[in-house]
Protein backbone atom coordinates (compact mmCIF):
# COMPACT_ATOMS: atom_id res chain seq x y z
CA UNK A 1 0.00 0.00 0.00
CA UNK A 2 1.22 3.65 -0.65
CA UNK A 3 3.67 5.19 1.75
CA UNK A 4 1.50 7.92 2.61
CA UNK A 5 -1.26 5.73 4.23
CA UNK A 6 1.24 4.00 7.35
CA UNK A 7 3.34 7.29 7.28
CA UNK A 8 -0.47 8.77 8.23
CA UNK A 9 -1.16 5.68 10.59
CA UNK A 10 1.63 6.62 12.59
CA UNK A 11 1.36 10.02 12.83
CA UNK A 12 -2.39 9.11 13.99
CA UNK A 13 -0.84 6.85 16.77
CA UNK A 14 1.92 9.35 17.70
CA UNK A 15 -0.58 12.28 18.14
CA UNK A 16 -3.05 9.69 20.24
CA UNK A 17 0.09 9.37 22.80
CA UNK A 18 0.86 12.60 23.13
CA UNK A 19 -2.85 13.33 23.81
CA UNK A 20 -2.12 10.76 26.56
CA UNK A 21 1.03 12.77 28.09
CA UNK A 22 -1.11 16.02 28.02
CA UNK A 23 -4.28 14.78 29.58
CA UNK A 24 -2.41 12.97 32.06
CA UNK A 25 -0.59 16.80 33.04
CA UNK A 26 -4.12 18.26 33.17
CA UNK A 27 -5.62 15.53 35.48
CA UNK A 28 -2.61 15.98 37.46
CA UNK A 29 -2.89 20.17 37.85
CA UNK A 30 -4.11 20.09 41.08
CA UNK A 31 -1.54 17.03 42.48
CA UNK A 32 1.06 18.66 45.10
CA UNK A 33 4.83 18.40 43.89
CA UNK A 34 3.56 17.17 40.31
CA UNK A 35 6.04 17.91 37.35
CA UNK A 36 4.83 18.14 33.84
CA UNK A 37 5.37 15.37 30.95
CA UNK A 38 7.07 16.93 28.12
CA UNK A 39 7.28 15.09 24.70
CA UNK A 40 10.13 14.49 22.72
CA UNK A 41 9.57 14.08 18.70
CA UNK A 42 11.94 11.19 16.10
CA UNK A 43 11.57 11.59 12.47
CA UNK A 44 11.53 8.55 10.95
CA UNK A 45 13.68 7.35 8.26
CA UNK A 46 13.75 9.15 5.15
CA UNK A 47 14.26 8.13 1.68
CA UNK A 48 14.83 9.95 -1.80
CA UNK A 49 11.97 10.73 -4.45
CA UNK A 50 12.93 8.16 -7.51
CA UNK A 51 13.10 10.67 -10.33
CA UNK A 52 13.27 14.00 -9.26
CA UNK A 53 16.04 16.04 -7.54
CA UNK A 54 18.40 13.95 -5.13
CA UNK A 55 18.00 16.70 -2.80
CA UNK A 56 14.06 15.66 -2.10
CA UNK A 57 13.02 13.60 0.14
CA UNK A 58 9.49 12.41 1.69
CA UNK A 59 9.84 11.27 5.55
CA UNK A 60 8.21 8.34 6.86
CA UNK A 61 6.47 10.01 9.74
CA UNK A 62 7.39 10.81 13.51
CA UNK A 63 7.89 8.85 16.86
CA UNK A 64 7.83 9.98 20.40
CA UNK A 65 10.63 9.25 21.23
CA UNK A 66 11.03 9.79 24.82
CA UNK A 67 9.51 11.39 27.60
CA UNK A 68 10.89 14.39 29.84
CA UNK A 69 10.12 15.91 33.04
CA UNK A 70 9.88 19.66 33.74
CA UNK A 71 11.42 19.78 37.28
CA UNK A 72 10.59 23.63 37.32
CA UNK A 73 9.81 24.71 41.05
CA UNK A 74 6.29 25.45 41.84
CA UNK A 75 4.61 27.94 44.20
CA UNK A 76 3.96 26.63 47.77
CA UNK A 77 0.52 26.64 49.63
CA UNK A 78 0.21 26.76 53.20
CA UNK A 79 -1.59 23.87 54.76
CA UNK A 80 -0.47 24.26 58.14
CA UNK A 81 0.07 20.63 58.77
CA UNK A 82 2.84 19.72 60.82
CA UNK A 83 3.71 17.14 58.49
CA UNK A 84 3.44 18.47 55.41
CA UNK A 85 6.98 19.52 53.60
CA UNK A 86 8.06 21.06 50.67
CA UNK A 87 11.21 21.88 49.20
CA UNK A 88 11.93 25.54 47.78
CA UNK A 89 15.01 25.19 45.35
CA UNK A 90 15.94 21.76 43.11
CA UNK A 91 15.91 18.98 45.19
CA UNK A 92 13.90 15.50 46.09
CA UNK A 93 12.44 14.00 49.03
CA UNK A 94 13.96 10.08 49.26
CA UNK A 95 11.04 7.36 50.01
CA UNK A 96 11.70 4.00 51.30
CA UNK A 97 9.49 1.30 50.42
CA UNK A 98 9.87 -0.99 53.66
CA UNK A 99 8.63 -4.02 52.16
CA UNK A 100 11.82 -4.41 49.90
CA UNK A 101 14.21 -1.71 50.49
CA UNK A 102 14.03 0.36 47.24
CA UNK A 103 14.61 3.73 46.67
CA UNK A 104 12.35 6.35 44.92
CA UNK A 105 12.45 10.14 44.67
CA UNK A 106 9.98 12.66 45.10
CA UNK A 107 8.49 16.03 45.36
CA UNK A 108 5.77 15.15 47.05
CA UNK A 109 5.58 16.29 50.54
CA UNK A 110 2.32 15.36 51.96
CA UNK A 111 3.01 13.21 54.25
CA UNK A 112 1.49 11.31 57.40
CA UNK A 113 1.88 8.67 60.47
CA UNK A 114 2.46 5.33 59.56
CA UNK A 115 2.38 2.52 62.71
CA UNK A 116 4.32 -0.38 62.23
CA UNK A 117 5.96 -3.08 64.61
CA UNK A 118 8.43 -0.77 66.28
CA UNK A 119 6.13 2.38 66.11
CA UNK A 120 5.51 5.03 64.68
CA UNK A 121 7.32 6.73 61.18
CA UNK A 122 6.76 9.44 58.90
CA UNK A 123 5.48 8.04 55.64
CA UNK A 124 3.97 9.15 52.40
CA UNK A 125 0.62 7.91 50.96
CA UNK A 126 1.35 4.89 50.10
CA UNK A 127 2.78 3.72 53.27
CA UNK A 128 6.45 4.17 52.19
CA UNK A 129 8.95 5.54 54.35
CA UNK A 130 10.53 9.12 54.31
CA UNK A 131 14.18 9.02 55.03
CA UNK A 132 16.11 12.03 56.93
CA UNK A 133 19.42 13.28 55.82
CA UNK A 134 21.46 10.36 57.32
CA UNK A 135 19.01 8.21 54.87
CA UNK A 136 17.21 6.77 58.14
CA UNK A 137 13.73 6.38 58.48
CA UNK A 138 12.03 8.98 60.64
CA UNK A 139 10.39 8.01 63.81
CA UNK A 140 7.77 9.58 65.55
CA UNK A 141 8.31 9.69 69.45
CA UNK A 142 7.26 11.67 72.24
CA UNK A 143 4.96 13.57 70.69
CA UNK A 144 7.26 15.07 67.90
CA UNK A 145 9.25 13.61 64.76
CA UNK A 146 13.08 12.66 65.85
CA UNK A 147 14.18 14.26 62.64
CA UNK A 148 13.19 16.24 59.10
CA UNK A 149 12.64 15.20 55.66
CA UNK A 150 16.37 15.21 54.07
CA UNK A 151 16.84 16.60 50.80
CA UNK A 152 18.67 15.19 48.05
CA UNK A 153 19.65 15.65 44.18
CA UNK A 154 21.42 14.87 41.02
CA UNK A 155 24.09 16.50 39.19
CA UNK A 156 21.95 15.94 36.50
CA UNK A 157 18.32 15.19 36.31
CA UNK A 158 17.58 15.03 32.79
CA UNK A 159 16.49 11.47 31.99
CA UNK A 160 14.81 10.63 35.55
CA UNK A 161 12.75 7.69 35.12
CA UNK A 162 9.25 8.07 36.17
CA UNK A 163 7.79 5.57 37.73
CA UNK A 164 4.20 6.48 38.43
CA UNK A 165 2.46 8.27 41.41
CA UNK A 166 4.87 10.96 41.31
CA UNK A 167 7.94 8.60 42.40
CA UNK A 168 10.95 9.02 40.06
CA UNK A 169 14.50 6.64 39.71
CA UNK A 170 17.75 7.94 38.69
CA UNK A 171 19.24 6.57 35.79
CA UNK A 172 23.02 6.23 35.47
CA UNK A 173 23.51 9.83 33.42
CA UNK A 174 22.11 11.29 36.78
CA UNK A 175 25.01 10.49 38.45
CA UNK A 176 25.34 9.84 42.54
CA UNK A 177 23.02 10.93 44.98
CA UNK A 178 23.92 13.82 46.74
CA UNK A 179 22.73 16.40 49.72
CA UNK A 180 20.56 19.18 48.15
CA UNK A 181 23.08 22.41 48.45
CA UNK A 182 20.63 25.27 47.10
CA UNK A 183 17.35 23.89 48.39
CA UNK A 184 14.85 25.42 51.68
CA UNK A 185 12.63 23.06 53.88
CA UNK A 186 9.65 24.38 54.58
CA UNK A 187 6.90 22.77 57.18
CA UNK A 188 3.30 23.37 56.71
CA UNK A 189 3.29 23.55 53.05
CA UNK A 190 3.17 21.92 50.15
CA UNK A 191 4.68 22.69 46.30
CA UNK A 192 1.80 23.20 43.88
CA UNK A 193 1.92 20.96 40.38
CA UNK A 194 3.53 23.24 37.95
CA UNK A 195 1.43 22.61 35.15
CA UNK A 196 0.30 25.77 33.02
CA UNK A 197 -3.05 25.00 31.98
CA UNK A 198 -3.35 27.74 29.13
CA UNK A 199 0.15 25.63 27.90
CA UNK A 200 -1.23 22.24 28.33
CA UNK A 201 -5.16 23.44 26.36
CA UNK A 202 -2.90 24.67 23.53
CA UNK A 203 -0.79 21.87 22.72
CA UNK A 204 -3.91 19.70 23.44
CA UNK A 205 -5.45 21.97 20.34
CA UNK A 206 -2.39 21.42 18.17
CA UNK A 207 -2.38 17.49 18.78
CA UNK A 208 -6.17 17.50 17.91
CA UNK A 209 -5.79 19.30 14.69
CA UNK A 210 -2.82 16.97 13.47
CA UNK A 211 -4.74 14.28 14.37
CA UNK A 212 -7.67 14.91 12.43
CA UNK A 213 -5.41 15.91 9.83
CA UNK A 214 -3.80 12.31 9.85
CA UNK A 215 -6.86 10.49 10.01
CA UNK A 216 -8.23 12.61 6.25
CA UNK A 217 -4.91 11.49 5.18
CA UNK A 218 -5.63 8.22 6.32
CA UNK A 219 -8.76 8.07 4.41
CA UNK A 220 -7.70 10.08 0.95
CA UNK A 221 -4.99 7.28 0.69
CA UNK A 222 -7.40 4.70 1.11
CA UNK A 223 -9.59 6.16 -1.87
CA UNK A 224 -6.52 6.55 -3.86
CA UNK A 225 -5.43 3.05 -3.59
CA UNK A 226 -9.72 2.11 -4.50
CA UNK A 227 -9.45 4.09 -7.26
CA UNK A 228 -6.15 2.76 -8.63
CA UNK A 229 -7.65 -1.02 -8.26
CA UNK A 230 -10.77 -0.13 -9.45
CA UNK A 231 -8.68 1.05 -12.97
CA UNK A 232 -6.43 -2.32 -13.27
CA UNK A 233 -9.74 -4.00 -13.27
Amino acid sequence: MDTSFYTAVRGAMTQQTHMDILSNNIANINTSGYKTKDASFQDLIYYGLRGLDEDMQAGTGTIVRQTDTDFTGAALQRTGRDFDFAIQGNGFFMIQNPADGDITYTRSGSFSLSERADGMYLADFQGNLVLDVQQNPIRYADGELTALPGMFDFANTNGMLSVGDNYFVPVDKNGPVMQAGNATLTQGSLENSNVDLADQMSKVIISQRSYSYMLRMVQTADEVEQTINELRG
